[in-house]
């Protein structure tokens, strides 16, 4: 680099100097940092390269689903001109991740039987294990999803059917899904059965005496009920038709009630051995 500098006679001359330290190091960085991006650039591009292959297969994919469903859109119930989406991320990439395999637990029986005592005491146990879990209750539902629904028989009937539809999608999404619900009638609980993948139903029967049952009464619905304050109980004016080919039987023999922890240990045997606590 040229300067001009002064000299003793008062005269100036061109002079030849050195880069200072600090120029030295901001052109080594400059120099460095060139060499950095473009490594950076060079090692990206096989990462952008599989992400542009990705992105066109997506879309000639959808391009392709599109020019072959024009005409295949199916009408389901009161729905139509509907078509069912693949997506990309499916079942199996979910369980992989969560390293456990979506099912759903249906929780059935009288009221006071302790359907939401084992969905709880469950819950947590599989937690405390690392398990992804959501609990669909009976009572927590009609707070919101079906609150528009009475206890009429064919209420009955929705109600089950929607808890069965979310209970799917909670399996579909790896998660072990446990349903606490009366859920009365045998039909409708081989319904949402039907819903799912062959073994990912797993129906579990809490087999309590009505007396007990009645002795507990929780709620003080029982009271109501054989004072004919509440209509359409279950047990008292309602019939429950209980599991004819059930997973998992919860029987209280006797006086001798199973603990929560011995049935959570039942239930989590059995996912155990069925393969559902791994991917």
């Amino acid at each position: 680099m040229e300067k001009v500098v002064a000299v003793a006679a008062g005269a100036t001359r061109p002079a030849i100097c050195s880069p200072s330290l600090a120029e030295v190091d901001f052109r080594t960085s400059v120099k460095m940092s060139g060499f950095f991006n473009l490594s950076r650039l060079r090692s990206l591009q096989p990462i952008k390269a599989l992400e542009e292959s990705a992105t066109a297969s997506v879309v000639q994919e959808s391009a392709a689903i599109s020019d072959n469903n024009l005409c295949q859109n199916s009408t389901v119930a009161k729905s139509t001109n509907i078509l069912w989406h693949k997506n990309s991320v499916d079942k199996r990439d979910r369980q992989q991740l969560l390293q456990q395999k979506g099912c759903v637990i249906w929780i059935t029986g009288l009221s006071g039987s302790g359907k939401s005592t084992l969905a709880c005491a469950l819950s947590q146990a599989l937690h405390w294990r690392g398990k992804l879990t959501y609990i669909l209750d009976g009572d927590n539902c009609r707070h919101g999803l079906n609150r528009d629904l009475s206890f009429k028989a064919e209420d009955r009937v929705e109600n089950i059917r929607r808890i069965g539809e979310v209970a799917k999608l909670f399996a579909d999404a790896g998660v072990i899904c446990i349903a606490c619900l009366i859920s009365p009638y045998r039909k409708d609980r081989d319904a949402c059965r039907s819903m799912l993948p062959e073994g990912d139903f797993i129906e579990v029967f809490m087999d309590v005496p009505l007396q007990v049952c009645e002795a507990r009464d929780p709620k003080g619905l029982y009271k109501l009920a054989r004072e004919g304050k509440v209509k359409g109980f279950t047990g008292i004016d309602d019939p429950y038709e209980p599991p004819l080919n059930c997973e998992i039987v919860l029987k209280q023999m006797g006086d001798d009630c199973p603990s929560p922890a011995d049935m959570v240990e039942t239930v989590v045997s059995y996912l155990d051995e069925n393969g559902f606590l791994r991917a």
